[in-house]
């Protein structure tokens, strides 16, 4: 069992930037593919970025592509997402998940999910 829960969000202006931070818990995260997900309201849930087990290779959605960061402590059990120029678009509560499938960017493969963070980019 893999247990996730996320901080950093918040109310920010468009251009700031925020780090989400993932913290994870149990004996197999380290061997996990992790990932973050947002969704706004009204909206399905859609991919932001996903990151391997070992932080080699991410793959990220067009739409935060050159604006966002994923990276991954494994000594911390952790995962961020550092997110730069953001805008209203932004907004929306922000999860983060585990797999075990290779670079997974739907959220039909992912078992584990944190309770989501808030993020709210003012214009």
């Amino acid at each position: 069992q893999v247990q996730l829960v996320e901080s950093g969000g918040g109310l920010v202006q468009a251009g700031d930037s925020l780090r989400l931070s993932c913290a994870g818990s149990g004996r197999t995260f380290n061997s996990l593919t992790l990932g973050w997900f947002r969704q706004a309201p009204g909206k399905e849930r859609e991919f932001v970025a996903t990151i391997t087990w070992g932080g080699g290779s991410t793959v990220y959605a067009d739409s935060v592509k050159g604006r966002f960061t994923i990276s991954r402590d494994n000594a911390k059990n952790t995962v961020y997402v550092q997110m730069d120029s953001l805008k209203p678009a932004d907004t929306a509560v922000y999860y983060c998940a585990a797999t075990t499938k290779y670079l997974a960017m739907s959220s039909r493969d992912y078992a584990y999910w944190g309770q989501g963070t808030q993020v709210t980019v003012s214009s």
